[in-house]
C-alpha cells in the first residue's frame, strides 16, 4: 500500500471520527433542550396549580367578606361568649321542661333477661290471596336449606351430597 493511500484512508477515519464527535455533541445539547423543556411545562403545570389555588382562596375570602357583611346587616350573628357555654349536665338538665299531659309517652326498648324463654312464637304465615294459613309441609324445604347456613351465610353441603351439573 502506498502512503497516499494510507493518508487518504487516515484522513477518512479522522473525519468519521469527528463526524460521530460532532453528533455526540448534537445529540447531548438536543437532550438538554429536551430536558430543559420538559423542567418548563412541569413548572407550568405546578403555576397553574398555584393559580387555581389561589383563584379559590380568593373566592373564599371573598364569600366570607360578604357573608360577613350580610351578617351585620341582615342577621345581627356575634361570636358565642364564655358565659354561653355550659359547664355541666346539671346546667344543662335545668333548661329541660316537665313533660306535658299532651306530650307523647316515651319510647320503650323490649329486652331480653337471657334465658331464652321469653322468645315469642312466629306468626303463622297467611296466603295474601286466600286468607288461610300456609301449609307448613310448603315451608320445610325452605327451613332446611336456612338451617343448613351456618352464622356467616355460607351454605354447608353434605359430603355424600350429589350435586347435579347444569348440561346434560
Amino acid at each position: 500500500m502506498t502512503t497516499q493511500a494510507r493518508i487518504r484512508r487516515l484522513g477518512w477515519l479522522a473525519m468519521l471520527g469527528l463526524c460521530t464527535a460532532l453528533y455526540l455533541l448534537l445529540h447531548l445539547k438536543v437532550h438538554a433542550v429536551k430536558s430543559d423543556v420538559i423542567r418548563s411545562e412541569r413548572q407550568i403545570v405546578r403555576l397553574e396549580q398555584e393559580k387555581v389555588l389561589l383563584e379559590t382562596e380568593f373566592e373564599s375570602r371573598a364569600n366570607l367578606l360578604q357573608l360577613s357583611a350580610w351578617n351585620q346587616v341582615d342577621f345581627g350573628y356575634t361570636a358565642p361568649t364564655a358565659s354561653q357555654f355550659i359547664e355541666s349536665q346539671r346546667q344543662l338538665a335545668s333548661f329541660g321542661t316537665p313533660r306535658a299531659p299532651s306530650a307523647p309517652a316515651p319510647i320503650r326498648v323490649a329486652r331480653s333477661d337471657g334465658d331464652g324463654s321469653a322468645i315469642p312464637d312466629f306468626p303463622k304465615l297467611v296466603s295474601p290471596l286466600t286468607g288461610k294459613p300456609v301449609d307448613e309441609a310448603l315451608l320445610a324445604p325452605a327451613r332446611a336449606q336456612l338451617s343448613a347456613q351456618d352464622r356467616t351465610g355460607a351454605t354447608r353441603i353434605s359430603l355424600g351430597a350429589v350435586i347435579e351439573s347444569g348440561t346434560e
